[in-house]
């Protein structure tokens, strides 16, 4: 085993095991919601009252510009080829290829728990989506590029800025009603847990082209 291998040995495994336990705190979060029918949670139900008293023009505006980043054709198709392209141009391939692949398969792991649980949305959302309200697709996509990016540069400042991220992300689509608080929760999990599970199969190729550039800094 190479002294890379070593080093790497214990972050995949850690990576597997979070990432596993997220992924299934998300699914078991989906079948209670599921068991209960139709009724939403009483925090859900308070959350979703509370923001309606927030409606103005700057948090419309700033949920609004956020449901396009975060989702759609932009969310979906620029963001993670954008993010590649940077991390190919920065001669990161590997780390390119990972973010592609969490990306891919958070979206993945998103439409199959929507379809198997098929939530009904707030009545009062402001925009159109797509089916099922559970999990929150936008959220699952901020967290999913959060846990990637502080997985490509594990620095204290990239995990608080991506923090940030979705929480903004989630309170913006609970205030555009577009979800519940606990669909946010749920997004927030599989998102995560997709980046980290991913990251376990790419953590050994990444190591190797860290080691790579930094042996050919001058």
């Amino acid at each position: 085993m190479t002294t890379t291998e070593r080093r790497v040995a214990v972050p995949v495994i850690a990576y597997l095991i979070a990432g596993s336990a997220l992924v299934v705190l998300s699914c078991l979060l989906g079948w209670w919601i599921f068991s209960r029918g139709e009724e939403p949670f009483a925090v859900d139900t308070a959350w979703n009252a509370l923001v309606g008293e927030w409606w103005g023009p700057v948090l419309t505006g700033f949920s609004q510009v956020m449901n396009f980043v975060g989702g759609g054709w932009f969310g979906v198709l620029v963001v993670p080829i954008g993010g590649a392209i940077g991390l190919i141009l920065l001669r990161r391939p590997w780390a390119a290829a990972y973010f592609l692949a969490a990306e891919a398969v958070s979206a993945a792991g998103v439409q199959v728990l929507k379809h198997a649980f098929g939530r009904v949305r707030p009545e009062d959302i402001l925009i159109v989506s797509d089916y099922g309200s559970y999990p929150s697709g936008h959220v699952a996509n901020a967290a999913t590029i959060a846990v990637a990016a502080t997985v490509i540069v594990p620095r204290l400042w990239v995990g608080l800025v991506g923090a940030a991220w979705v929480l903004l992300m989630a309170f913006s689509r609970t205030y555009l009603h577009a979800h519940w608080l606990s669909d946010t929760l749920g997004g927030a999990l599989i998102g995560a847990g997709a980046a980290l599970l991913v990251a376990g199969a790419f953590a050994l190729p990444m190591a190797r082209e860290g080691t790579d550039a930094a042996a050919k800094r001058p």
